[in-house]
């Protein structure tokens, strides 16, 4: 029997609509703490806590807080969920809820339990040193107050120290996370797959290559919420395991690199981005992306490969991989093809890639370039979707610059290299003079669109802008 373990309790999925996300399905049960307020994983009143592999390798739990209203409730078949309810009670508050209740950081309530899972999920950090003032604030990027005001909600998180020895929560997490479970629900109306292997998975698209594929689902989820998008067929993804590999090797391609950074498709973001900031492999560039990439709650689902396969000219992820220039790797069952990422994109949400094919993983050839940036103009300067992005990896030798590579989003129908700006750049000297040129040149790369974030000359000027603020940082 399907079913998902909320508070410590088998819930059956037998029955319920696939196309359910996990908000739903948990209010269902009667855990009305979390809610829907934006639907589109931008406000976190939904935020619950997953039991998930521990980062490390090791056979432990990591609680990690995601936004219920964008997963289907399917992809968790198996899986442990723990809400709002399942921590405290009105007679015995979890430490989290007591600061927020003692420090005045709930006023109306409704976004009050999103924060409180998030808050635990960086209470129960394995690596967040055990006492108060030391909270990871950006932890609660993804939560949105609408009434109470940050400050007293920042100081019931700096308040909290380690949790205590006999603490339940804490205690599981020295005991291993369920392992994703193959599945196979249907109902009226369609399926859901969560195949055992990535063969399999490439199988299935090979019959049936109308399949809608989702892995962290922060895209897809959306759709379903907010304009009632259903699939036929769902083939879930992310937690396959030849999807998430990490490692630094020799270059397939060139014997005078330094190798290449080969990240599986499947990682989370989150997770690329703990594993990367221990890894000896050093990506400035890649490391600047994840701050800014949304927020916690999403990049705890989100991955590489979902950011690439919907294609969207606005996605944070390409301009940065475009300046790195990374490939992509495609698998079917006919094989494997690797398609540097400045030849993948062929319109707006199109691409090289065949539906019956599946991205596996992003390479990085190494050594990256030293002098880099990544600038994202916004409305707000965390959680939110860009006007402009824009990826520098240039090389200066001697004064001169010997190599630019310039990736941009947000001004064309796909993401894309400024190449006349990298022209413009290569073989000249890095001074004032040859920035303005290049600038200039940059501000009228692309084919800028006027639209609700901001004006094509908005998005032009911030083009040579960016560059002048590079060559002043």
């Amino acid at each position: 029997m399907a079913g998902i373990v909320v508070n410590g309790e088998e819930r059956s999925l037998d029955g319920v609509p696939l196309h359910t996300n996990l908000l739903d399905f948990v209010r269902a049960c009667g855990l009305t703490g979390a809610k829907e307020g934006c639907a589109e994983g931008e406000c976190g009143a939904c935020s619950v806590l997953v039991a998930r592999p521990s980062p490390d390798g090791s056979d432990t739990t990591e609680w990690t807080a995601l936004n219920s209203c964008l997963v289907p409730a399917a992809a968790l078949d198996g899986q442990e969920v723990v809400t709002a309810e399942g921590l405290g009670t009105p007679e015995h508050l979890h430490p989290v809820q007591h600061e927020m209740a003692v420090r005045g950081g709930s006023q109306c309530g409704y976004c009050t339990p999103g924060f409180v899972c998030s808050m635990a999920a960086e209470y129960y950090r394995a690596d967040r040193p055990g006492h108060a003032g030391h909270f990871d604030i950006h932890a609660l990027s993804g939560n949105l107050c609408r009434c109470t005001g940050y400050r007293p909600i920042k100081d019931a998180a700096d308040a909290l120290g380690a949790p205590d020895a006999d603490d339940p929560m804490a205690r599981r997490r020295t005991t291993a996370a369920p392992a994703a479970v193959p599945t196979g629900l249907r109902d009226a109306e369609s399926r859901f797959i969560r195949p055992p292997s990535l063969e399999r998975a490439l199988a299935i698209l090979a019959e049936e290559p109308d399949a809608t594929v989702v892995a962290g689902s922060t895209d897809w989820g959306v759709d379903v919420n907010l304009k009632g998008a259903r699939g036929s067929l769902v083939v879930a993804v992310d937690r396959l395991d030849g999807l998430r590999g990490f490692e630094t090797v020799a270059s397939a391609t060139s014997s005078t690199s330094d190798g290449e950074l080969r990240i599986g498709a499947g990682l989370t973001l989150s997770e690329i981005e703990r594993r990367l900031a221990v890894s000896a492999t050093r990506l400035p560039l890649l490391a600047a992306l994840f701050p800014q990439f949304a927020s916690r709650l999403i990049r705890n689902g989100a991955t590489l490969g979902g950011n690439l396969g919907t294609g969207s000219p606005i996605g944070d992820a390409p301009p940065v991989l475009l300046a790195l220039e990374a490939s992509v790797v495609l698998a079917s069952t006919a094989g494997t093809r690797t398609v540097p990422l400045s030849e993948y994109f062929t319109g707006y949400r199109e691409s090289v890639r065949h539906s019956d094919e599946l991205i596996t993983e992003v390479v990085v050839p190494l050594p990256a370039s030293t002098t880099t940036a990544f600038h994202k103009i916004a409305k707000r300067p965390f959680d939110d979707i860009s006007s402009v992005a824009v990826a520098f990896a240039l090389e200066i030798e001697d004064g001169t610059v010997s190599k630019a590579r310039i990736g941009l989003g947000g001004v064309a129908a796909t993401p894309i290299r400024a190449l006349a700006t990298e022209a413009a750049l290569e073989g000249r000297p890095w001074d004032a003079d040859s920035v303005e040129a290049a600038a200039r040149v940059l501000a009228g790369e692309g084919t800028p669109i006027d639209d609700m974030r901001a004006s094509a000359r908005f998005r032009s000027e911030m083009l040579g802008n960016s560059l002048r603020k590079l060559s002043v940082s």
